[in-house]
């Protein structure tokens, strides 16, 4: 098969999308996330930024257009702006957009940057305004960070979507303040069901939260207005009238799947193309990257990709279950 052959799995369903971690490494602990004694990769294992920008040009050789770089933390990586600086060359060469994925503790550092590459909107991850909760939540003091963080990307023209995973008994008395705040700030949200993926320190099944019935109590206080906004990703959008206009997400990968339309791969910090974000099916392209002919070894690699697939997750949360899949969401790429 041609290198430049477009990604089309066996659903026939287009490939355009790339989520690329470049860490697993990540300055906070979120509970729903990790354990706090998290223990991470060797840096031997994971890619070299030359070896992650040779992979985003591969990609786009074969139609992806967006790419959305995530961790772990993407910012943690050391020298991370080089990359997003070379990929940001590609932006209008084959690559529609280029984004990323950030908890927000260093971006007041780099949202310049990261616009000056290009970039033009981001996700960051906001689970609660609350100072004493998000120090529970992420076992660690940041809050004031993340919002100066926030602040600097809206500064720097970068456009703001918070994203909130919906806890059970631990945010979702704070969710509509959170949709408020956003909304009344520009910023677009969205609510995320919890994932699971990865031993954490207890039973997610304790905080699983489904979001429709967060959705019924907001159409108590709210008009929500469905919308067919599409960015690319798995969220399912309302515009909130009374928030003038303000725009929701919902993702819910346990109540609703949404798979049918899936256009997304990731790839780890280590190389390994995940076909399915709950599945375990996987290539492994840093070993296609390091052989003797990566070019075509690469090739080869995404096309076994295709192969393998599969047509939907089968997500499920329930007490004593354990993860759906052993890997933790930083090490797969959030």
């Amino acid at each position: 098969m041609s290198c430049s052959t477009p990604l089309v799995d066996g659903f026939n369903r287009r490939i355009s999308y790339l989520r690329l971690s470049v860490t697993d490494r990540c300055d906070l602990r979120c509970t729903y996330c990790m354990p706090e004694m998290m223990t991470f990769l060797p840096k031997k294992d994971v890619l070299s930024l030359e070896e992650l920008h040779k992979l985003g040009l591969a990609f786009i050789d074969r139609g992806i257009t967006k790419i959305r770089l995530t961790g772990g933390e993407p910012l943690v990586r050391r020298d991370v702006i080089q990359l997003i600086q070379a990929l940001g060359r590609k932006l209008g060469d084959g690559l529609e957009e280029l984004t990323l994925t950030t908890n927000g503790t260093r971006l007041a550092e780099f949202a310049d940057d990261i616009a000056a590459a290009g970039v033009k909107r981001i996700n960051v991850s906001l689970d609660t305004m609350d100072s004493v909760l998000f120090e529970q939540l992420s076992r660690r003091d940041r809050l004031v960070k993340v919002l100066q963080g926030i602040a600097a990307a809206r500064e720097a023209g970068l456009k703001v979507k918070i994203n909130t995973v919906a806890l059970k008994g631990i945010n979702e008395e704070e969710i509509p303040f959170l949709v408020e705040w956003a909304h009344a700030n520009g910023h677009d949200m969205t609510l995320i069901e919890v994932m699971p993926l990865g031993e954490v320190d207890g039973e997610r099944v304790d905080h699983y939260l489904p979001l429709p019935v967060i959705r019924d109590r907001l159409e108590a206080m709210w008009t929500l207005e469905d919308v067919k906004d599409d960015t690319g990703g798995p969220a399912r959008y309302v515009r909130i009238r009374e928030t003038g206009g303000g725009r929701l997400g919902f993702i819910t990968p346990l109540t609703n799947n949404f798979c049918a339309t899936c256009n997304r791969i990731r790839v780890t910090a280590t190389g390994e193309l995940f076909a399915c974000l709950g599945g375990a099916e996987k290539v492994d392209l840093r070993a296609a990257l390091r052989s003797d002919s990566p070019d075509e070894q690469l090739a080869l690699a995404l096309d076994e990709a295709m192969r393998i697939k599969p047509e939907k997750h089968h997500f499920r949360i329930e007490a004593g279950s354990g993860p759906a899949q052993p890997r933790h969401m930083s090490m797969t790429g959030g």
